[in-house]
This record gives C-alpha cells, sequence and structure tokens, in this order.
C-alpha cells in the first residue's frame, strides 16, 4: 500500500462498507478459508465470494495461498496494524481536514453576537467566550500596559459589563495583572479551552 492519504481512507471504507465484505474479513481474522468454504458459510455464490475478496485483496487486507488447485484466503495483520498506526492516529486524522479553514466557525460566532463593532452580550458557551475574548483582546496593544481604568473604558465601548471581561482576560491567560496593572499576553502564551476546562474540573 503507497503513503496513506485521503482517497486511500476512502477507498478503505468503501471497500468495508458492504455487510458480506465485513463478514468475510470476520471470518479470516480467524481462520483460513477456501472459496468454497466462504461460500458455504455465507450462503453466497463462489463468485460473489471471489468478487469480494478482489476487493478485498487491492486493499492488501487479505493475503492467499495455493495448495493444489485450491486457494486458501486468511486476513493480512500487517497490513490492519499498518493502517491503524498510519490512517488513525490523531495527527493523520486531522489532516482529514486540512482544507478545511478553522475560522470559518470561529467568524460564524463573531457574526453571531457582534453587531456594528459591539458585543451585544457574552456568550454562556465557554469555548465561544473564548472567541470573543480573543476579538476583544486585540483592541489593547502588545507591550503596552494599562490600568485597570484604562481596560475598564476600552471595554465599555464594546459592552458595559467590563469587570467579567477583565476578569476572563486573566482566567484564559489573555492578559496577566500585576499590582493592578495590565498587560496583553503574546497569543503563543494565550491558555486553550481545554485547559481552562481541566482547571475547572
Amino acid at each position: 500500500m503507497n503513503s496513506p492519504d485521503f482517497d486511500t481512507l476512502l477507498n478503505f471504507f468503501k471497500v468495508l462498507a458492504n455487510e458480506n465484505r465485513l463478514k468475510l474479513v470476520g471470518i479470516l481474522s480467524q481462520t483460513e478459508c477456501s472459496v468454497e468454504d466462504l461460500a458455504a458459510r455465507l450462503h453466497l455464490k463462489e463468485p460473489t465470494i471471489s468478487h469480494h475478496l478482489m476487493k478485498l485483496k487491492e486493499l492488501n487486507l487479505v493475503e492467499m495461498r495455493s495448495q493444489g488447485n485450491t486457494h486458501f484466503y486468511k486476513l493480512n495483520g500487517d497490513t490492519l496494524s499498518y493502517l491503524n498506526k498510519s490512517l488513525f492516529t490523531s495527527e493523520q486524522m486531522a489532516n482529514w481536514t486540512k482544507d478545511i479553514p478553522t475560522e470559518a466557525w470561529e467568524e460564524k460566532v463573531l457574526r453571531s453576537y457582534i453587531n456594528s463593532d459591539c458585543l451585544i452580550e457574552i456568550p454562556a458557551s465557554r469555548k465561544k467566550r473564548l472567541v470573543i475574548l480573543k476579538w476583544l483582546v486585540n483592541k489593547f496593544d502588545l507591550g503596552r500596559t494599562y490600568t485597570e481604568k484604562e481596560v475598564n473604558e476600552i471595554l465599555k465601548r464594546y459592552h458595559p459589563d467590563s469587570a467579567t471581561l477583565r476578569r476572563e482576560f486573566i482566567g484564559y491567560k489573555l492578559m496577566k495583572r500585576d499590582k493592578g496593572i495590565y498587560e496583553r499576553l503574546a497569543e503563543n502564551l494565550w491558555q486553550s479551552e481545554r485547559e481552562i476546562m481541566k482547571q475547572k474540573n
């Protein structure tokens, strides 16, 4: 099998999206069988079994052994192991969506909660709130410090509840506070939603 890619993955699911092929894989994972034996077990004609086996062989999921005029088939465990390690890792599954813009959902959230550059309401969902907070924190300059009064004045341009927004900046590590002085943090220091939820649990 070539280097795993999206087409390989689609073909894999397409081949296995068949009840009889799944049953064949199940049988061959336990024992070696001939076409005649498989046809008897599944109550199918031998040409039908041969057709299904050919599809499985295209993915190298089954391997064949000849004994005289009879061909015996069994599951190729090495291919299953390879697929598991190459196609179904977290990194590889993330690549399935590499062509989908990750900003699309965040842009939708902003459209829902921002009107004329003002925050309509603070989202109850922490995931959506983080999107809003990231948008708001960009109203502050990197490398500059702000007093609490200055932070409140800037936030009130967008929403009246500056105290909640200010606290959330600190909670999500979008800003740091030291003796009443606030400073925006760089993006690489921002805390993710997953990290925030771990702290809450």
